[in-house]
């Protein structure tokens, strides 16, 4: 049996779980209207590669990947754009982004889907095609699974899939482990492959019995090296640095990835998406999602990418009382600006709030150096600090004591008997550090132009001022020596050039002048 280890810190709230696994997974119906954010993913925001007006088929590309960390988005079905513009989306931020909106004809046409024999192509080109297929962590980051893979290739010998899902009231991967395990082993052995790992190990918190038993069933059959291990149930224990501290032993390094240690992490629905990316020839069109909290019918759906979360909440019937929505976890997630906005790949949870769930939080009062914080914090920092220097916004000293080691999980926040929402002035203190980083590198930019543009003056300065001496030098050679017996035919050729050679340097000293100017 392989021994476990413990990582600092923890907490063990509530999981509210039990209310959406009663169920099996259940298919959304197709809903009237899709609007499709051309950026669901970290990096740059896909490019339409569509119009208004324009019929597609079902897994139709519409947005291309720009940049190297970017990731294509797809017609989640058959229909008719009807618009490309900016629109609300789910982000902490409340802002629009771009989106595409597709009427769906109903039919579910899909384009030509070819699977892909992965033993006759390349790495670079099966991350390409995960890349062209919209594979992105489906853990909630939403990072393109094909830049993971290339900056893992070669480098890692361990390939952990993190079934852990230690937020409480999510239950999607649980769910997806229970009814799909064999397609998930077989996306694991792909991404094995891809990375040239030496071992395949799923990290799922032993308060998923069914899932553990379906996972280890399905590698018994698929005859795979492959190992499935329960783990403690503690929060934040689905953290990718916990999460490797527990099952390997590993440390990583502050400002390091996985990658530099020799391991690097998957969500078992990523592992899942790229089975049917390669196997299927299926672009990323749906996931599964938890729609739980202050509802009748709590459950895990299979949606569209693009459905109005408003249609999966009146599906498992919203309560009168529901007071707000939160998408992913309570500890983690955030508050939806509107209920209308669509899903994306990132949405693993939508929970409904109501004040008996979630009681408005009692005022802060001051810190009182309890150090509860400290005994929970999974980072191993001194949370009461990092609040103390970003409320007096001495951020020099907040990145000295590890700030952006922080994971955000909220555990400091979840014990302060003070209730203090930490984890908020922490996310201020990265955004004003960030800030002034971008500042100082925009004056850096501008410094660099000044210092070139002074340089190329200096250099024509430089140059002129050679090219006045050379012409002096030809004025003297065309003099001729001896001027005390010059005939007076000589002396008038001798002034002649006196005066070019006066009116050579006033044309260069102008030069010069128009040049410091």
């Amino acid at each position: 049996m392989r021994k476990l280890h413990h990582f600092h810190g923890g907490i063990h709230p509530p999981s509210n779980k039990e209310q959406s696994t009663r169920t099996a997974i259940v298919r959304a119906p197709l809903p009237s209207r899709l609007v499709v954010p051309l950026q669901q993913h970290a990096g740059e925001t896909a490019k339409p590669v569509v119009q208004a007006g324009d019929h597609v088929l079902k897994g139709q590309l519409i947005g291309m990947p720009d940049g190297f960390v970017s990731s294509a988005v797809h017609a989640p079905t058959s229909g008719t754009i009807t618009a490309i513009d900016m629109q609300l989306i789910a982000h902490p931020s409340g802002l629009p982004n771009l989106c595409a909106t597709l009427i769906p004809d109903g039919r579910e046409e899909w384009i030509e889907r070819k699977p892909v024999n992965c033993r006759e192509r390349s790495p670079a080109e099966l991350q390409n095609l995960l890349r062209m297929a919209g594979v992105v962590g489906l853990g909630g980051a939403a990072f393109p699974s094909d830049v993971k893979l290339r900056i893992g290739a070669g480098k890692v010998g361990t390939l952990i899939l993190n079934g852990a899902e230690c937020e409480p009231f999510i239950t999607c991967d649980d769910m997806l482990m229970r009814e799909r395990a064999a397609d998930i082993v077989q996306g694991a052995e792909l991404l094995r492959q891809l990375l040239d790992a030496d071992e395949v190990l799923y990290g799922i918190e032993n308060n998923k019995p069914d899932a553990i038993a379906a996972l280890q069933q399905a590698i018994s059959d698929s005859a795979l090296n492959h190992e499935a291990i329960a783990i403690p149930t503690i929060y934040p224990g689905g953290s990718a640095k916990q999460l490797i501290r527990v099952m390997t032993g590993l440390e990583v390094p502050s400002g390091k990835l996985p990658t530099d240690i020799g391991v690097q992490c998957f969500n078992i629905a990523t592992a899942f998406t790229v089975h049917r990316a390669l196997a299927l020839g299926e672009p990323l069109l749906s996931r599964i999602v938890t729609v739980t909290g202050n509802v009748r019918n709590a459950q895990n759906f299979e949606a569209l990418i693009g459905t109005p979360i408003a249609e999966l909440l009146a599906l498992a019937g919203a309560l009168p009382d529901t007071d707000g929505y939160i998408m992913g976890g309570p500890m983690m997630g955030f508050s939806l600006p509107d209920v209308h906005v669509p899903l994306v790949k990132a949405t693993n949870c939508i929970i409904a709030a109501s004040k008996k769930l979630f009681p408005p939080p009692a005022p802060a009062m001051p810190c009182i150096r309890c150090t509860r914080c400290v005994e929970v914090c999974p980072a191993d920092l001194q949370p009461q600090d990092l609040y103390w220097f970003a409320q007096s916004r001495e951020f020099g000293r907040a990145q000295a004591f590890s700030l952006f080691d922080c994971i955000e999980c909220g555990a400091c926040s979840y014990v302060c008997p003070s209730h203090i929402p930490l984890v908020q002035y922490y996310r201020f203190a990265k955004s004003e550090i960030r800030a002034r980083e971008h500042d100082k590198q925009l004056a850096d930019q501008a410094r660099e132009r000044h210092e070139f543009h002074e340089q190329r003056i200096e250099r024509e300065k430089r140059e002129k001022a050679e090219k006045l001496a050379a012409r002096e030098k030809a004025v003297q050679a065309e003099s001729i020596p001896g001027s005390q017996t010059l005939t007076p035919q000589q002396q008038a050729e001798q002034a002649e050039l006196e005066a070019r050679r006066a009116h050579i340097l006033e044309l260069a000293k102008s030069e010069v002048e128009h040049a410091k100017e």
